[in-house]
């Protein structure tokens, strides 16, 4: 296997270096995108060696960099740099070697059938979908807007400079993925004005690698300059390695010594925000929660990263970046969300009145009727009494429970706009809740606290602030989730939980750990399962809200049994929750 990776390898390069006419030129082919598709690899190779002989390699990627040091999203921006990259030299080489045509054409139809799902959920990766299919088709119909999107990219087969790229990948970077990138942030001549300096005192530790104890500006310039010549998507590459994780096709082992273990806590810190717990009370919930197969396994409560930040590093500066995106989602939905807002109130309201409704009844204390005092001694009925009952519709409390691992990458704008649907229908009706999220870094699950149970409606925003990052162990998260409702005086808790059915969590291998085996599959599952059915048996109702992938339907109905909900789009939200919010109001009558 070592032999065919190193012969792959060398072909691979072999193709840039004839291309590029370099041979010292450095490059690290991907050897798993060839596993994926031998031609998007093959081609990806062609590009960089094109790409080193016409342009500048370092110009460019040292634009993307300052780019997303200036809030500049990764993902897209990667996507439009990889489509003005693909026209500026296909054309250049084709004329010069035919067969690259071929290649080229044969990795479009592998992208398309690979990746076409992901690509058409946004505008960048539509457009990929127009240009990819016009080369493979011939001309396609478009809109206005896209036509003109698609016109700006295919120009440059005539680009004869670096700048002319940068000039249009900043362009519809600023018009496709982020409108609003030039008002907060700057213009072109703002982002390329950012100098070395302050890239080198940025901390690009994450960006590189989520558990990475160094971190190097070069390192990740290079990282971008390897990934901005690829057709497939970052995403669809996480996606696909998550997938081999939780299927257990590929078993990700972090190795830590006790220096690295020391350093632990403070790195949680500085990555999620300072917790609002006190050491002795992290120790004692610690005690209380990790057992059993959590034994080797921590709680860490936070406020974020945004409302507890430790220094200003990468994942502060990326944690505001994906509230603005959540919060641009937010918008660009604006009226589905408010109207799912005022249904789910509706129905809430609705259930609620029904609640406080007072019944009268005939009663031996209470008001005495006049009319029934002709009862007295001839009969043995005492009910000339008139006596009111009253329901309490005070008696409820909600907790939310989202999950926020990297499988929800995606999806996260999404998830943020779910929870505060039923975040504002809830304040609305005036039962308490509280929103948390959950992932699990390292041995660390942590639980971010949007909104406490009492806290102001104004805090309903917060969940703005979610990310998905790391992995997820469920059944702690749960077990956590439970303790905090179980505190709480109200007579009837409800727990929804926001999940896409699969817990995951890496095996983290140290000195004695007392559970090596990884939290994944139907060992997760069932844990999982498990926690939920307790919860249930000590009185609490428990909802699972599905936001995955069709496939994993299976293990979700494994984990919540009957009472989970499909939610397929946001305007589908309101009415499946609100039914089952109604069902257990109802039920407690």
């Amino acid at each position: 296997m070592d032999e065919f990776k190193m012969e792959l390898e060398n072909r691979i390069k072999n193709l840039m270096w004839t291309v590029s006419g370099d041979y010292a030129l450095d490059f690290k082919p991907d050897l798993q995108a060839f596993a994926r598709s031998k031609y998007i690899a093959l081609y990806d190779g062609i590009k960089q060696g094109a790409f080193a002989r016409y342009f500048d390699r370092e110009e460019f990627s040292l634009y993307l960099v300052k780019k997303i040091y200036l809030h500049g999203m990764e993902a897209p921006l990667l996507t439009i740099a990889q489509l003005c990259i693909e026209f500026a030299v296909s054309g250049k080489i084709i004329e010069e070697r035919e067969g690259v045509a071929e290649i080229r054409r044969k990795a479009y139809e592998d992208v398309l059938e690979l990746d076409f799902h992901r690509l058409q959920e946004n505008e960048a990766g539509r457009l990929k979908i127009s240009l990819f299919r016009e080369v493979l088709e011939g001309k396609q119909t478009a809109t206005a807007k896209m036509r003109g999107y698609m016109d700006c990219v295919e120009d440059l087969e005539r680009a004869e400079t670096t700048m002319d790229l940068i000039r249009t990948a900043d362009f519809l970077y600023n018009a496709i993925a982020d409108p609003y990138f030039e008002r907060r942030y700057g213009n072109l001549d703002q982002v390329l004005a950012v100098t070395l300096e302050e890239l080198t005192e940025f901390s690009w530790k994450d960006y590189l690698e989520e558990e990475a104890l160094e971190e190097s500006l070069e390192a990740y310039i290079e990282k971008m300059a390897e990934n901005m010549t690829g057709l497939e998507t970052q995403e669809g590459k996480k996606q696909e390695e998550q997938e081999e994780e939780n299927t257990g096709k590929k078993k990700k082992i972090l190795v830590v010594d006790e220096k690295a273990l020391e350093k632990m806590y403070s790195y949680v810190e500085r990555n999620f925000g300072k917790s609002f717990l006190s050491e002795k009370e992290q120790k004692k919930l610690n005690y209380q929660m990790c057992r059993g197969i959590h034994s080797d396994c921590s709680l860490y409560f936070t406020k974020g990263i945004l409302k507890g930040p430790v220094l200003r590093n990468y994942q502060y500066e990326y944690a505001k970046r994906q509230k603005d995106k959540n919060l641009y989602q937010y918008y660009d939905n604006h009226r589905t969300v408010k109207n799912n807002i005022r249904i789910l109130t509706e129905m809430l309201k609705k259930t609620l009145v029904m609640r406080d409704e007072t019944e009268e009844i005939l009663s031996d204390r209470g008001v005495i009727l006049p009319a029934k005092l002709w009862k007295i001694g001839r009969t043995s009925d005492a009910g000339f009494f008139k006596r009111e009952l009253r329901c309490d519709s005070s008696s409820f409390v909600v907790d939310v429970l989202i999950d926020a691992s990297g499988s929800q990458q995606s999806r996260q704008g999404q998830v943020a706009i779910q929870a505060y649907i039923l975040s504002e229908a809830l304040s609305n009706v005036g039962i308490p809740h509280r929103v948390m999220s959950f992932c699990t870094f390292w041995d660390y699950t942590i639980l971010h606290e949007f909104r406490d149970y009492d806290a102001d409606r104004r805090e309903n925003s917060n969940v703005f602030e979610y990310r998905a990052s790391s992995n997820n162990r469920d059944g702690l998260a749960v077990k956590a989730a439970g303790a905090g409702l179980f505190a709480r005086e109200e007579e009837h808790k409800i727990l929804i939980i926001l999940s896409d059915g699969r817990p995951y969590d890496v095996i983290l291998n140290r000195p004695n750990a007392r559970n090596p085996k990884p939290y994944q599959g139907n060992y997760a599952v069932k844990d999982t399962g498990f926690e939920v059915r307790k919860l249930r048996s000590q009185g609490i109702c428990v909802l699972g809200v599905f936001a995955g992938e069709e496939k994993d339907l299976a293990a979700e109905k494994k984990i919540f049994g009957k009472d989970f909900a499909y939610i397929r789009s946001i305007s589908g939200f309101s009415p499946v929750v609100g039914r089952y919010l109604i069902k257990q109001l109802e039920r407690e009558e």
